[in-house]
């Protein structure tokens, strides 16, 4: 597996973006209708990442300056390569390279029917937040926020 900076445009990007729309009509009965700008996505107020395997894109997420933090969005792993551990990988890197852009704390929204998506975002130590962006009043929202830090080599 490899991951790279994409352009939020890029045609992988739009495949792989597509597909987790159509996810949330499954869901939810309809598309993530939150404002997205495919700059929003650009270094360094942003950044959007592909995970590839054997070449074939499997994974993405992104991140966007939200006021003082950054805000993850399109997390997503295509269905027969879920449970390979690219959604961890993915949202490490972005947790990485959002703070080495300056940002400590990542924010998220998700929603209720994303148990899968629940789960891996509070296994990675991400706690409840006070609601936010254009789901702040929708009641299956799920809020979450993490403090981000510098990765410490462990000493043996």
């Amino acid at each position: 597996m490899r991951i790279d900076v994409t352009a939020y445009d890029h045609p992988h990007a739009v495949a792989l973006i597509a597909e987790v729309q159509q996810e949330y009509v499954v869901r939810y009965g309809g598309q993530d209708l939150t404002p997205v700008d495919p700059a929003q996505f650009a270094p360094p107020r942003g950044l959007f990442l592909i995970a590839y395997v054997d070449d074939v894109p499997a994974a993405c997420g992104g991140w966007r300056a939200y006021e003082t933090d950054v805000e993850l969005k399109r997390m997503f792993v295509k269905p027969e390569f879920r449970g390979r551990g690219l959604a961890r990988a993915v949202l490490a890197e972005l947790e990485q390279t959002a703070l080495a852009a300056g940002y400590r704390r990542v924010i998220l929204e998700t929603g209720q029917r994303q148990p899968e998506a629940i789960a891996l975002y509070t296994s990675a130590g991400y706690e409840p937040v006070p609601s936010f962006g254009y789901y702040a009043s929708a009641p299956e929202a799920v809020h979450l926020g993490k403090l981000v830090e510098v990765e410490c080599p462990s000493t043996r």
